[in-house]
């Protein structure tokens, strides 16, 4: 499976971006897919997933009520509408993939490249 994430980049403060990570390859196995972000000096951390199956999704709870995860099954991509965006959103956003159910953890096996997403006061 390879992961290819777009639609980071800079934004000011209380608007709105639209993330995409287009999945191709054995696709129709997978379990779900998740967001994560990075900030500089900071660990990974888990922002949203989607389960492949049903479209259900599960959201961080800090970014509940501003971010959303869906899904496009015959584009194989996921999005994350990200709201009401903040300076401290800056971070570098990677999509991951897995045909097991990795809940909110680091141990999903495919990873995107990542997109850089910068929030200006």
């Amino acid at each position: 499976v390879q992961l290819q994430a777009s639609g980071g980049g800079l934004v000011q403060a209380g608007g709105s971006l639209r993330l995409s990570c287009a999945a191709t390859g054995r696709t129709f196995s997978l379990y779900g897919m998740a967001w994560f972000r990075q900030a500089p000096g900071k660990e990974r951390e888990f922002l949203a997933r989607i389960r492949w199956r049903d479209g259900s999704t599960y959201l961080a709870d800090s970014v509940k009520g501003r971010f959303t995860m869906s899904r496009d099954n015959a584009k194989n991509t996921v999005y994350l509408q990200m709201n009401s965006l903040k300076p401290e959103d800056t971070a570098v956003y990677y999509c991951a993939a897995d045909f097991l159910d990795s809940g909110t953890s680091l141990d999903y096996t495919y990873w995107g490249q990542g997109t850089l997403v910068t929030v200006s006061p």
